[in-house]
């Protein structure tokens, strides 16, 4: 049997489907349970979380036992004090260096 080569193509793509799936089902199982007890944070400490995002970064590289970004938190307003916290994307009026005016000389 000659396979085309389109098909050739399709059974090499879903052969490295299926190679996937059965080495991702090897990989190992992380237990979150804990990590979502307790305190929930909120808008405020997600303000707080985005003002200090680029120290944890730093920190993180170094210690596992820190991260950026609070797992336990409630959703939305945490992350809207996170975004703002870490400078907002300009939404506070900062102006990012794309928006930095050109000098026109005239002559």
């Amino acid at each position: 049997m000659i396979m085309k080569p389109n098909q050739k193509s399709l059974t090499a793509i879903i052969l490295l489907a299926v190679l996937v799936l059965l080495l991702t089902g090897c990989a190992n199982h992380e237990n979150v349970e804990a990590c979502l007890e307790g305190y929930k944070y909120r808008f405020l400490g997600g303000l707080w979380h985005g003002i200090i995002a680029p120290i944890d970064l730093v920190i993180s590289l170094w210690r596992d036992d820190v991260t950026v970004y609070a797992q336990n938190n409630n959703g939305a307003w945490y992350a809207l004090g996170f975004i703002l916290g870490s400078g907002g994307w300009g939404i506070l009026g900062g102006k990012g260096l794309g928006c930095k005016k050109k000098k026109r000389y005239e002559s």
